[in-house]
């Protein structure tokens, strides 16, 4: 079909829709979601020449003098949001950012990890990934958000007279209506905790389903009065919310590269590579993935966080896990990264995995010797005896490894690198200058 075959299609399909609004949306560099709405009338125009915006109020993107970008829209993307009224229906898209010259935004991030994409396919390799994205729902006191959690389940639970059952229940319903595959939705470990996950598929769409996903979290939420939140570790106490990110290379044919049936782990030396590299990495790719301060209160042992770098067969206090395998479900063959968390933009984590990966098949990395066991039992010694290191303790230090890895720099591009480490490092030096009520607690009467 040709583009404007399908941009005939597209407005034929809103007009049928009873599309009144359309939103435009893309993400700063933090992953917050920005939208800018146009009436139906001007999807046509934009469709054919984009929409203008000032890129110099976007976090990461441009100086004032640079400001003028526009959205140009992912005819793929057309999506109506189900909740919204049928008298006012609203569609959205997701849009690449473009310069007025025409070229592509450099500090965009779904370009970003577009350009990595590219570099992979160039290579033969198509990079799909599984995000399994977990939140809290917490009350809410008066219409102000509250750090209560709405329940008191734990792993698995449920109850017929569970409000989040049918909170979880309306999110899928509406991720399918904005034709989002559903694999599992389940309660988590800690009070009020949840995780749902969205079929495993290529990194674009997975990236765009995780942002979408996370959007229609909040608003299903706040439709039931709860508030909903991605944030790492919002209860002391109790586990934090993780992303643990799946990953696969396949090739054209639909073959996946990472499967060798040989292998005692039923792994092929190109992907022991692309996990060597990551294991290589992985302080330095926390800065991304684990982009908060908040982040590395969950990165603490003791609350199932993969804080010890290694890999493993099966075993979950690993930082990298290779799912079991079962015979016939060789196109399942995949790489588990544990420490993301739902805090991080996912084109952005996306791409730097990838890159980093792609580093460890151009130069046939070997990864250590599994390691079997529960890390979390190892001492000290036994820790450093099988060279076992750490991710990062703090924002601090992960930046500071992000400013030593130029693959963390290449991934990224030099626009967004330096944006982003300006941003976190204003963001660290905000919260270490803070005064917080625990000082206060501890210090205030006694010194």
């Amino acid at each position: 079909m040709s583009l404007s075959s399908a941009k005939k299609d597209i407005l034929s399909k809103a007009k049928s829709d009873g599309v009144k609004f359309v939103q435009l949306q893309f993400t700063d560099i933090l992953g917050t979601i920005k939208s800018v709405s146009i009436p139906v009338e001007r999807l046509e125009d934009c469709l054919d020449k984009g929409t203008w915006f000032d890129g110099s109020s976007i976090e990461g993107f441009a100086r004032i003098s640079e400001s003028d970008m526009f959205l140009q829209p992912d005819i793929s993307t057309y999506r109506v949001i189900p909740w919204k009224a049928h008298e006012k229906r609203v569609a959205r898209f997701i849009c690449d950012i473009y310069t007025p010259d025409g070229e592509p935004f450099e500090g965009d991030p779904r370009g970003i990890l577009k350009r990595n994409l590219a570099e992979a396919k160039k290579a033969g390799y198509i990079f799909n990934t599984g995000p399994e994205v977990e939140f809290f729902l917490l009350k809410k006191d008066n219409g102000n958000i509250t750090a209560e959690p709405h329940d008191v389940g734990g792993y698995f639970d449920y109850s017929p007279l569970d409000m989040a059952s049918d909170v979880r229940r309306d999110i899928i319903l509406a991720l399918e209506d904005m034709g989002m595959t559903v694999e599992m939705s389940h309660h988590e470990v800690g009070p009020g905790q949840h995780e749902i996950d969205v079929r495993y598929s290529d990194a674009l769409s997975s990236a765009d389903n995780t942002v979408t996903l996370k959007y229609v979290i909040k608003a299903i939420a706040q439709r039931y009065g709860l508030h909903a939140t991605c944030m790492p570790k919002p209860l002391y106490g109790v586990n934090g919310s993780g992303m643990h990110v799946h990953q696969s290379l396949f090739n054209a044919k639909g073959q996946n590269l990472f499967y060798d049936a040989k292998n005692k782990y039923k792994l092929s030396k190109l992907a022991l590579s692309y996990i060597a590299s990551q294991l290589q990495h992985a302080r330095a790719m926390s800065a991304v993935l684990a982009p908060t301060v908040n982040s590395y209160k969950r990165l603490v042992p003791g609350y199932e966080a993969p804080v010890y770098i290694c890999w493993a067969h099966k075993n979950r206090s690993a930082l990298i896990r290779i799912p079991r395998f079962s015979p016939g479900r060789e196109l399942a063959t995949r790489a588990e990264l544990r420490c993301p968390d739902p805090s991080c933009n996912p084109y952005l984590a996306f791409a730097v995995m990838l890159r980093v990966g792609l580093d460890g098949i151009k130069k046939k990395l070997v990864p250590p010797a599994a390691t079997e066991g529960d890390v979390y039992e190892f001492d000290s010694a036994t820790l450093k005896e099988k060279n076992i290191a750490t991710l990062p303790g703090s924002l601090r230090e992960a930046l500071d490894e992000a400013e030593n890895d130029p693959l963390i720099k290449d991934a990224l591009g030099k626009h967004t690198y330096g944006r982003f480490i300006d941003a976190k490092t204003a963001e660290w030096d905000d919260y270490r200058t803070k005064v917080t009520q625990w000082e206060l607690d501890r210090y205030l009467e006694i010194i």
